[in-house]
């Protein structure tokens, strides 16, 4: 024990430790300090990746389809991209604007009525006597139903004004991404070399295989959850539309968010054709209730198509992803966290499965980023 803190002590192994301490500190403060500056934009960086490795065989159709000129590609990808993000939100937003105008309007000259409850809401099992109660008073004096419900009132104005500003919020950071994703694609030869050399020094020789199998776990959430439910969005927001039901614009959203924690979407589409019903002529109702029905339906259509050459990955893992996503980072990880968690849960299977023989992952042959 002497010798060995005689040998601690010497300056022969005191000062190479100490430079190696210096070293290893030097580098965490550069990391921690990196990781500070950038936090505020990491999560548009990661999203701009996961569009970047996602969309990229179709950049590469675009580039070939410019004769080769990148930076006319990425200019086309940005502008197409912001096109299809910008456009729909608009008349989805428009839609719930109008809506929200047409009911103050209404409440601003005391024309804005409500229907007496049905008897049968009183059956509803716990929840049936108190709201029959307030329906029927609204049906007979509005102002003072919505004086019983002051405070909450109030509560849901500053929820809904806090959750406008993550919508915007949100919003910004997919602009952001979309700029990044493009950057990303235009310099996709030097991204793929530095890909590949950090997957090498973190797992050796097998890294190129977890790289390729982090690729393809990417591509598959985004296209067979995120992609069909982006799908499913717009087609009952362009049902909302044409059927002329208020709030379109939110309940589209509400149903890119029901679609991606994998719930079903009759959730919200139930409640919409009924309410369809009640003011539509029977025919254009009975063929909103059909279009709603296939919108309903079309994810299991789609999403085999989507998954046929990806990646399997439990529902669960893509429920949790979304709901953690979007109580960590907002509207925007609703999209990120299905995908890195799926990732995670991806690779720690693939390297538990590789550890007994000491490998890594085969590569595969896929389109790198």
């Amino acid at each position: 024990m002497d010798e060995m803190r005689a040998r601690l002590d010497s300056p022969e192994t005191f000062e190479p430790l100490l430079r190696l301490a210096l070293r290893f500190g030097t580098l965490a403060l550069l990391f921690i300090w990196c990781f500070t500056i950038m936090k505020p934009f990491l999560t548009p960086i990661l999203w701009g990746l996961i569009i970047a490795i996602a969309s990229h065989p179709l950049f590469i159709r675009l580039r070939a389809a410019v004769h080769g000129r990148t930076a006319v590609a990425a200019t086309l990808y940005v502008l197409l991209a912001l096109a299809l993000l910008v456009l729909p939100a608009y008349l989805l937003a428009d839609t719930l604007i109008v809506s929200l105008k047409l009911l103050a309007h209404h409440l601003a000259d005391g024309t804005l009525r409500v229907p007496p409850p049905p008897e049968s809401v009183r059956s509803w099992i716990l929840v049936g006597d108190p709201i029959h109660r307030f329906w029927l008073l609204a049906s007979t004096n509005l102002d003072q139903a919505f004086a019983s419900i002051t405070p909450e009132l109030t509560s849901m104005g500053r929820s809904m004004v806090s959750g406008v500003s993550d919508v915007l919020l949100g919003f910004l950071e997919f602009i952001i991404a979309i700029f990044v994703a493009a950057a990303l694609m235009a310099n996709a030869a030097s991204g793929q070399r530095i890909a590949g050399d950090v997957a090498i020094r973190l797992a050796g020789e097998g890294g190129r295989g977890y790289a390729d199998l982090a690729v393809r776990t990417i591509r598959s959430v985004t296209k067979g959850i995120i992609g069909v439910a982006l799908i499913q969005a717009l087609l009952a927001g362009l049902g909302f539309l044409a059927a002329d039901i208020p709030a379109a614009g939110l309940l589209a959203l509400l149903c890119l968010i029901i679609a991606i924690v994998q719930l079903p979407l009759v959730l919200v589409l139930l409640p919409v054709v009924i309410y369809a019903f009640t003011i539509l002529d029977p025919v254009p109702a009975v063929v909103f209730a059909v279009w709603c029905t296939g919108v309903s339906l079309i994810e299991h259509v789609l999403r085999p198509l989507m998954l046929a050459r990806g990646v399997d990955v439990p529902m669960l893992v893509v429920f949790i992803g979304a709901i953690g996503g979007l109580l960590t980072s907002g509207v925007l990880g609703l999209f990120v966290g299905p995908v890195v968690l799926a990732l995670g849960y991806t690779l720690v299977l693939a390297w538990l499965q590789a550890a007994p023989h000491g490998g890594g992952v085969e590569p595969v042959e896929v389109e790198r980023l």
